[in-house]
């Protein structure tokens, strides 16, 4: 008969495998590994052999938890679309996965009496924490979360000068947009963005801008502020477009405006990349794996900061010492054909 260890891979042995291979729920082999809640001492033993069969390794994160957690944390957000959502929510569940921590997700828009209800139904289920997420890293959401009596995490999101923040560094992926647009031997960079009263649009302007007055070999066509939007796109295309020299490379400040772009120019016989080459910024790959030729795009990883997220708010749980303040996580560059 084959052993429990040939029931997963090679790869490390989560609490989501002892509890698949024990036929319990994940929070019944969290509880019977931590010794903590109620249940028949028959079934923790059995846990625990499954556990010791399969070689799990609890880490030390997961180890310090006392037992007196609920083993779930709160994820409060303002964006109900789950365009930036969604993925920061995966990375938080992957960096817990280990933990037996679930995340219990309340959607509050801009609304500040539904944010507070949220809080306090969160407080009634007692979270061991709570994260806060949004859409724009330059508007907190519509509730004051100081003085919980739980530790608050924020990601892109505002959070607090003595707070705990995370966010994708803009500045640098900005940087890497231009710099691939340069190493592609484009010499006249146009920087086609969003709405002028967004921080994200201002930094990514600026490193873009920085990029091209350090370049010997590349020229600054200018920075157009319009909306997020593909409609906006045709617009400014047709304003560079109406210029006597035109741009041969486009980084755009996001996925929507890039595809715009590129179906602007292609109306007007420009070919996407011989002509000009485009970079959007977003990779959401919905739009990015779609455009045609797909999107060569910037990546800000927010599986990755969900996932630093908590375990952010793990260490603050367990009484742990945390760096306050904001921390920026690196963005990636996506090549693909534009």
């Amino acid at each position: 008969m084959a052993s429990l260890s040939s029931w997963v891979s090679s790869e490390r042995v989560t609490i989501y495998d002892v509890a698949k291979a024990a036929r319990v729920s994940t929070a019944t082999a969290s509880k019977a590994l931590n010794d903590s809640g109620r249940m028949a001492q028959e079934t923790r033993d059995r846990i625990k052999r499954v556990a010791l069969e399969l070689g799990f390794r609890p880490n030390s994160l997961a180890r310090s938890l006392t037992r007196k957690r609920s083993f779930t944390v709160g994820l409060l957000t303002n964006d109900t679309y789950g365009r930036f959502t969604l993925p920061v929510m995966a990375g938080i569940s992957e960096g817990l996965i280990d933990h037996g921590v679930s995340v219990f997700l309340c959607a509050v828009e801009d609304n500040s009496d539904l944010a507070k209800t949220h809080v306090e139904a969160m407080l009634d289920k007692q979270v061991d924490g709570i994260i806060a997420t949004g859409k724009r890293i330059d508007k907190p959401l519509p509730v004051d979360l100081s003085g919980l009596p739980v530790p608050v995490v924020y990601a892109l999101t505002a959070g607090p000068s003595d707070g705990v923040t995370l966010l994708p560094d803009d500045r640098q992926g900005a940087a890497e947009a231009v710099r691939h647009l340069i190493a592609q031997g484009r010499r006249r960079i146009a920087h086609i963005t969003g709405p002028s009263d967004f921080k994200v649009v201002h930094e990514r302007a600026l490193a873009c801008a920085e990029m091209l007055s350090a370049a010997t070999r590349a020229k600054d066509m200018g920075t157009l502020f319009g909306s997020w939007s593909e409609r906006w796109s045709h617009q400014a295309i047709e304003t560079l477009w109406s210029a006597s020299e035109k741009p041969d490379g486009i980084f755009c400040g996001n996925d929507q405006i890039a595809r715009g772009v590129v179906d602007a120019l292609r109306e007007r016989g420009v070919s996407v990349p011989r002509d000009v080459s485009i970079v959007g910024f977003d990779n959401w790959e919905i739009v990015a794996k779609e455009t045609r030729p797909p999107l060569t795009t910037v990546d800000m990883n927010l599986k990755e900061l969900g996932r630093q997220a908590g375990l952010a708010l793990v260490r603050l749980v367990n009484g742990e010492a945390v760096e306050k303040g904001v921390w920026k996580l690196p963005c990636s560059l996506i090549v693909r054909s534009s």
